[in-house]
């Protein structure tokens, strides 16, 4: 159950979605969807690509790219594939990006708040920081490691 401050900030969240870890600044959801927890991603700070500060969908498109990601058409689960969704403002800049999880719902790093489980439209368009999903991109799932 998400606290007083998801729902200030978010006031057209569903009433499922859940809190799935701790608060912490160390990571944001666009380090946080290719499986990073060590560190913030954003221009200027850590960023896995060459760049200027360029914050553009296309630049962070990229940034993903270089994770093994692929532009593709929508958020279907796929066998053997991860997905993720990018969300931009009204002036088409990026501003969030979630994660599909294996059991179709959507995984947030929510700023420096908490890791959320929520629907892809819980967090879009409900707060205008956030806007609108307006890409998905998708990876192959690494293969477990054989038993040792």
């Amino acid at each position: 159950m998400v606290d007083e401050r998801f729902r200030k900030a978010f006031p057209g969240i569903s009433g499922d979605v859940q809190v799935t870890s701790p608060e912490t600044p160390e990571y944001n959801c666009f380090a946080w969807v290719v499986g990073r927890t060590d560190e913030w991603w954003e221009p200027g700070r850590t960023w896995p690509i060459d760049t200027s500060s360029d914050w553009t969908l296309d630049a962070l498109s990229r940034a993903f790219e270089s994770q093994g990601f692929r532009v593709c058409t929508d958020a279907t689960p796929e066998d053997g594939f991860e997905k993720i969704a990018i969300y931009c403002d009204q002036d088409g800049e990026p501003t969030h990006a979630a994660r599909l999880l294996p059991n179709g719902r959507w995984s947030s790093k929510v700023g420096s708040w908490e890791d959320v489980e929520h629907t892809l439209q819980d967090l879009a368009g409900v707060h205008p920081a956030y806007g609108a999903v307006v890409r998905h991109m998708t990876r192959p799932v690494a293969p477990e490691p054989p038993p040792s």
